[in-house]
């Protein structure tokens, strides 16, 4: 069965079983101060799972498209990817532990066919420091499951993943209890780092086992489920959100529980078609083709590139189609990351300049079924990506020519020298010692500790300089941030009135302490405009206006309310509008989930700090309250 077979049979099945599908998030969220990009399908839910009432109901489904940089450094080995499909399934204070796991395990078995003898499953042994007890409860409805298929599952606690690598698995056994590394998840990931006010809880992993000739002892220690190498690979995780952190570091029940599961469509894939390698499944291997092609060398003898070139090109293809533009900041750099790494590795295989054209092609077919909404740049993207290749391809020519200047002035190149390179020059690294070697060209004895030393003091002086900023949407809900939200929703109205209602928000970054604003205009603002702009919003403050919300249907607040939203094809079919002013003659009314003032006039006085560029088309207003 291949992905896409896969993923339909999934929603399917959710619907079989009462779940609505919901649209998947861009992988640029607006909102969230939690991180630059969309890692998990329940990171656009987490409001719900807080405690906000779902206007499609309890039970939700859905395919995210997810991005995660962590991971990046791992690519190349059979399994980790940046960008990966998460499916997922939501019970909002519905269904809990008997009902998630029996109805995963009947997807697994029934639906896509796995063979249950290969399903090893993993739950949390308990932490008395907390007074939380050992999931028994998920153990004994495994247990229960396996038996029903004829299975022996004995339970084991292993405590830690340390612990399983020296004594490894023995036979019948099937469930594995560790420790809050493996098996609790919270948004700061163990239990100890569990945010305050935070949903919380054990989970239950599921793995698939590929076969003991897998394992490799010598590298790895003795298999068992949470255990590196390719035997075993995790193809679910079944998070039983059952408790909340207090203020005194104590947790207590939840008294709505909630039900949140991912499952990697990719590795479901791999599973599915018995191969450990997740690059063999059709969402990969037209990419990995198209590449043989073009290099003319083999993937077998080129795993690390190829692997590495598809995943990246997946990624920037994404982000590009959603009108993210490559820059050296934030998202854009992360993109501008992934391209490059993608055009050293294609350098590597032999591919000569403007590959991307020919290389991106399947993954466009790839992700054509995604809505408009999503992808909605995506008859640009390819622009996108190829200007990047062209502007990379000078860096590396210029980079050539300072590495030779360097080299004809010392009788050596220090780690300093080279981050140099990097640094002011944006040559890789990697790139200079390989060349450097080629050219027969000395390097100091210690060239990668002094260049590891200087990235990071430069790295320390990036935390001090962003210290108080954070990388994306509302840094929080505090008073000052909800003030400044209401006076983004000001400005656009503002923006829209003095130069045209076709005006959108493109993106904003808002803290305690100041707005920064991006939309859609063709021309830098003059000081006449941007004194207009300001003195309106000001006006609207001065009047004290009501900012009320209530929920409506999607089409009526379209098309009878004319709420301003730009990604109406992804929004429930009941969402939150937000008026400001007048109801019959609202200054604003937009689509948004809050939080927001109950009237302008406690906002103070608005004053815009700075208009510049933010990408080709898009203009960016900074502006403070006073």
């Amino acid at each position: 069965m291949n992905a896409n077979e896969i993923r339909k049979k999934y929603l399917d099945f959710q619907v079989s079983k009462g779940h609505k599908v919901i649209s998947p998030a861009p992988l640029v969220l607006e909102n969230d101060p939690t991180t630059l990009f969309t890692g998990s399908g329940m990171q656009p839910l987490l409001r719900y799972l807080l405690g906000e009432k779902h206007p499609d109901g309890t039970r939700l489904t859905d395919s995210q498209p997810c991005l995660r940089l962590q991971d990046i450094e791992d690519v190349g080995d059979p399994r980790h990817t940046t960008v990966f499909e998460m499916l997922g399934n939501w019970s909002l204070g519905d269904y809990f532990k008997e009902e998630q796991i029996r109805n995963y395990f009947e997807f697994l078995t029934k639906i896509i066919g796995l063979d249950p003898e290969k399903i090893f499953v993993t739950c949390f042994i308990g932490s008395e420091k907390y007074g939380i007890p050992r999931d028994d409860e998920a153990a004994q409805i495994w247990q229960s499951v396996f038996k029903e298929a004829g299975i022996e599952a004995k339970i084991v606690e292993l405590d830690t993943a340390e612990n399983g690598d020296k004594r490894g698995i023995n036979s019948g056994e099937r469930i594995f209890f560790y420790n809050d590394k493996e098996n609790w998840w919270s948004r700061g990931g163990g239990i100890e780092t569990t945010p305050v006010g935070d949903p919380c809880g054990p989970d239950s992993e599921v793995f698939y086992d590929f076969g003991e000739d897998k394992q490799d002892v010598e590298k790895y220690g003795k298999s068992h489920p949470a255990s590196d190498g390719a035997r075993f690979m995790e193809i679910g995780n079944q998070v039983f959100m059952q408790y909340r952190r207090n203020e005194d570091g104590s947790f207590s029940e939840l008294k709505h529980k909630n039900v949140d599961f991912g499952g990697g469509l990719e590795r479901l894939a791999a599973a599915s078609m018995g191969s450990f390698d997740v690059f063999q499944i059709s969402l990969m291997r037209p990419i990995i083709e198209k590449l043989e092609k073009l290099s003319n060398k083999s993937y077998e003898n080129n795993t690390d590139e190829m692997r590495i070139i598809a995943d990246h090109l997946r990624g920037a293809y994404l982000l590009s189609a959603q009108g993210l533009a490559p820059s050296n900041k934030a998202q854009g750099y992360a993109l501008r990351r992934l391209i490059r790494r993608a055009i050293l590795k294609a350098l590597d295989l032999g591919i000569a300049q403007d590959f991307l054209r020919e290389t991106i092609s399947p993954i466009e077919k790839e992700y054509e079924t995604l809505p408009d909404s999503i992808l909605t740049n995506r008859d640009r993207a390819l622009e996108t990506l190829e200007k990047e290749e062209r502007a990379f391809r000078r860096t590396l020519t210029k980079g050539l020519r300072e590495l030779k200047k360097l080299a004809d002035k010392n009788e050596f190149l220090s780690g300093r020298d080279l981050f140099t390179l990097q640094d002011t020059y944006g040559f890789p690294f990697e790139i200079s010692v390989e060349e450097a070697f080629r050219q027969g060209i000395k390097l100091s004895k210690n060239y990668q500790a002094e260049f590891e030393a200087a990235l990071e003091e430069q790295r320390n002086r990036s935390k001090t300089a962003s210290k108080g900023m954070f990388k994306g949407g509302l840094a929080d809900h505090g008073e000052m941030t909800t003030k400044y939200h209401t006076a983004t929703h000001l400005l656009l109205a503002a923006l829209q009135k003095h130069f045209d209602p076709s005006v959108s928000q493109k993106g904003s970054n808002i803290t305690p302490e100041r707005i920064r604003f991006d939309f859609n205009l063709d021309h830098k603002m003059t000081p006449e405009e941007i004194k207009t702009v300001e003195n309106q919003v000001n006006s609207w403050i001065s009047d004290d206006l009501p900012v009320v919300f209530d929920e409506y249907e999607k089409n009526y607040a379209k098309d009878v309310l004319k709420a301003h939203g730009q990604f109406w094809e992804k929004y429930p079919e009941k969402l939150k509008v937000y008026t400001i002013g007048d109801f019959k003659n609202p200054i604003s009314r937009e689509v948004c989930g809050g939080p927001h003032v109950e009237h302008t006039g406690v906002l103070g006085k608005f004053k815009i700090k700075k208009e510049e560029s933010s990408s080709a088309g898009v203009r960016r207003i900074k502006a403070v309250l006073e």
